[in-house]
């Protein structure tokens, strides 16, 4: 059980898998390099388990992803623990590590934090994933609460709906008048998949998969421009660089004052999302988390109509 694993070698294979190395970790614990390997392989023989990949830099099995977990939490135990009994040193902020998608990053993940009461002095490390990814950084025990696309809870953590993500297929007025046959009245479905396309990075299927519900077996052209961040997309296809999913928060403005037009008014995609965190008793994130859910039932659930002009087909 993990209640009988040795607190100091938990302590010690965490500070090996955050540094790196066995040399790193040493110094920082101030033990010898031998001390730090003997602690490790104690707790591999504990738990009969191998829990780390011996690599430059060190990483954990899926065992060891379990004890690292148990050890942040550990940490952020002891941490509220002594800023409830008054021993926190002074000015020393609460730490909290979250992961969150790029596009909710950009809109309204930020306004959410907003709403935390300044008095909690909270300072935040956020990791920006895909929505489908951050759940891994929860399982490796990286962040303590992530927005992510499953509602499958990660062991150890707890699970909301926050609501969906609706993602609008839009183009600038001249890309689609020259790609997408809108003087010419051609259907968009026989035109999208030759035309250019803008796309986050590489595991980006937004955009494909939005082709395959026009077209089945179709995907978006290979004339793919990628731009890693959630305004440097929107701004990319406003530019005219290519056509592209865009978050409704997003497009609603350029589509009110004209900069875009929507290709099918009748074909969006949701992506549903949910907060999960650690089942920790954590003032600190109950509150963050009730932050996020009141800003996404806001924000998420619908917001001022758009009047777009959409595009015939």
């Amino acid at each position: 059980m993990m209640s009988e694993l040795p607190l100091d070698q938990v302590r010690t294979l965490l500070a090996v898998v955050d540094e790196g190395t066995f040399d790193a970790a040493a110094n920082v614990l101030r033990l010898t390099p031998s001390a730090v390997s003997q602690r490790v392989k104690a707790l591999e023989q504990r738990t009969g388990r191998v829990l780390l990949m011996r690599t430059k830099p060190v990483r954990p099995t899926e065992s060891g992803e379990v004890v690292v977990r148990f050890a942040r939490q550990l940490a952020r135990l002891e941490r509220d623990a002594r800023t409830a009994l008054g021993m926190s040193g002074p000015g020393e902020p609460t730490p909290l590590s979250i992961a969150v998608n790029s596009d909710s990053l950009a809109t309204w993940f930020l306004p959410a934090l907003r709403r935390v009461p300044q008095g909690l002095d909270l300072a935040y490390e956020l990791h920006r994933e895909d929505q489908d990814h951050t759940a891994t950084l929860l399982r490796e025990g990286l962040v303590m609460a992530a927005v992510t696309s499953s509602p499958e809870a990660v062991t150890g953590c707890s699970v909301r709906r926050l609501g969906r993500m609706r993602y609008l297929p839009v183009a600038e007025p001249a890309f689609a008048d020259r790609w997408l046959g809108r003087r010419t009245g051609a259907d968009v479905r026989e035109l999208i998949e030759d035309a250019p396309v803008v796309g986050f990075d590489r595991r980006d299927d937004l955009q494909d998969s939005f082709v395959r519900r026009l077209v089945p077996g179709a995907r978006a052209s290979s004339r793919r421009h990628l731009m890693p961040s959630s305004e440097g997309f929107a701004s990319a296809v406003a530019a005219g660089m290519g056509w592209g999913m865009v978050p409704d928060v997003q497009a609603g403005p350029l589509l009110r004052d004209g900069r875009l037009v929507l290709l099918v008014p009748d074909r969006t995609v949701d992506v549903p999302l949910h907060w999960q965190q650690w089942k920790l008793d954590s003032p600190a994130l109950a509150t963050v988390a009730e932050a996020v859910a009141a800003e996404a039932a806001d924000t998420l659930a619908g917001g001022r109509p758009i009047a777009p002009r959409p595009l015939r087909g």
